[in-house]
């Protein structure tokens, strides 16, 4: 095997390597860009071009591309669904069980679901009363009296 296909193999599996820690992590968006890099630098060899400049193609179409796709992975990055229970903060449940958080007593309902229930600023709330939900800690809201 000559020296140039030796260096056309090195970026070879180089691509094989990147695209396989792509598919491995597949989160990040940042191995398939070296992996296209690798491929950039393989064209290098290919064209019997010297191994530091296909190094240097290597770097910097690596950085050009991180750079070029990074805001584009962060905004993806950045889309949070709300799950479920998170959609029910801010919603009205109404007090079916009096709340004290004293006696680590209280329960809601909110669309149909009983809840276990305590206040925010730990005031007692007694049966009938709506609440407004504040935030959900395991499995219990925790909720202010609505005013």
């Amino acid at each position: 095997m000559t020296m140039a296909t030796l260096k056309i193999v090195f970026w070879a599996l180089a691509f094989v390597f990147f695209v396989v820690c792509e598919v491995a992590t597949g989160t990040a968006l940042v191995s398939i860009w070296l992996a296209i890099a690798a491929l950039i630098a393989m064209f290098c060899a290919i064209a019997k071009l010297s191994f530091l400049t296909q190094c240097i193609v290597f770097v910097v179409s690596s950085i050009i591309l991180l750079l070029l796709t990074r805001p584009v992975v962060k905004k993806l990055q950045n889309k949070t669904v709300a799950t479920n229970y998170e959609l029910d903060v801010g919603k009205t449940a109404i007090v079916i069980e009096p709340i004290d958080n004293s006696v680590n007593k209280g329960r809601v309902t909110l669309e149909g679901t009983d809840w276990a229930a305590r206040t925010e600023d730990g005031s007692k709330i007694s049966e009938g009363t709506p609440v407004k939900v504040v935030r959900i800690d395991g499995a219990k809201l925790i909720v202010s009296e609505e005013k």
